[in-house]
């Protein structure tokens, strides 16, 4: 777990500083002796998605409908029931990974290019109802 960013007097980072944790009693705790340091030039914080934030305005706006679960509801080719938008990636898969929302993006892409020419030789490498496989 991260406990610290380093920085240099320009307030660049120069490093990450870690502890492993373990759960005891309900609570995350840091273990003794394992801290690390690791030096980086760049730090990406994913910072995890909650779901689809209905409180700005734009599934409202649009009249979006939503799933079960909270997402924005779409069909086989990623189109929402308002003609002309599409959802792909978190906001209609819900929580999930970078490699899911690029999949779905080209996906998605396959199905505006359709709406738009009436055709597509774009690739759908997935479609909306994929789920990961479990190991």
């Amino acid at each position: 777990s991260t406990t610290h960013f380093e920085g240099d007097e320009d307030g660049n980072v120069q490093a990450l500083h870690l502890v492993e944790v373990e759960f005891k009693d309900g609570k995350l705790e840091q273990k003794p002796g394992t801290e690390r340091r690791i030096p980086a030039q760049l730090v990406t914080l994913a910072m995890g998605f909650t779901g689809t934030d209905q409180s700005n305005g734009l599934v409202q706006q649009f009249g979006l409908e939503l799933d079960q679960r909270g997402n924005v509801a779409r069909d086989e080719s990623y189109a929402t029931n308002v003609d002309g938008v599409y959802v792909a990636g978190d906001a209609g898969r819900g929580q999930s990974l970078i490699v899911w929302a690029i999949a779905e993006g080209r996906s998605a892409a396959r199905g505006v290019d359709r709406f738009l020419t009436g055709t597509s030789a774009l690739p759908a490498p997935i479609r909306p109802t994929d789920r990961s496989l479990l190991v």
